[in-house]
């Protein structure tokens, strides 16, 4: 149990790191996604020099974010070292949530900031033409260039769908390991009763087969006595 504790902190530690990183952004990201007042332009700038700032920190910093990326996904793997049914279900559900996180952390935001710090926006899907639309993935970039064709208004709002579904899918990720601590004290708890039930049962027997084989002792010797 405490092997099991261990390998548990070790990537719900990682997961609940990110969702903080992730939470830190949702000033940024509500009035992009949900506010019904249309958003300032002062509050786009402020979007990108937080996101200049984070894209353009120290390398000690994106490498203790990568870190925490390698000790996630570490120990999901090794969680999954010799699985019972438990760990495949619910490890290997948790594994899949995870890859999707790294790679949406990869394809949107990465790229993402990359655009942001170079300011290299596109010309927008409004300014696009029919055929030009038809080129362009379900991302914005450009099938046969690979530029981003949205605007800066598009790209942005791109990042903060991002930041969402990367919460979403990490919650997920605690969701199921919650799931699994639950299920495996249920069945420790069933076995339990199941093995002291089999055990009283087993006392009974035994409890009853002395007392028989005292009765049958006591009746054997009134016999002898009535035969002399």
């Amino acid at each position: 149990m405490t092997g099991f504790v261990a390998k548990l902190l070790t990537y719900t530690t990682a997961v609940s790191f990110f969702l903080g990183i992730v939470f830190s952004l949702f000033p940024y990201d509500y009035p992009l996604l949900w506010s019904t007042v249309p958003t300032p332009t002062a509050h786009f700038d402020a979007i990108e020099s937080h996101l200049k700032l984070l894209h353009s920190a120290p390398n000690l910093i994106q490498r203790i974010l990568h870190i925490m990326v390698a000790m996630g996904l570490g120990g999901l793997v090794f969680k999954l070292y010799k699985p019972t049914e438990s760990n495949m279900l619910f490890d290997g559900g948790s594994l899949v949530l995870y890859m999707v996180a790294v790679i949406v952390y990869i394809a949107n935001i990465v790229k993402g900031l990359r655009l942001v710090t170079d300011g290299t926006y596109g010309v927008g899907l409004g300014s696009l033409t029919e055929d030009q639309l038809d080129n362009v993935d379900r991302t914005g970039f450009d099938v046969d260039t690979g530029d981003s064709v949205l605007g800066r208004e598009d790209n942005l709002k791109v990042l903060a769908a991002s930041n969402t579904i990367l919460a979403l899918v990490l919650v997920g990720v605690l969701v199921l390991q919650i799931g699994q601590m639950y299920a495996d004290r249920v069945d420790e708890r069933t076995i339990k009763e199941y093995e002291a039930k089999a055990k009283a049962e087993l006392e009974k027997k035994e409890s009853e087969a002395a007392s028989g084989h005292t009765v049958k002792r006591h009746t054997s010797g009134k016999e002898g006595k009535k035969t002399r």
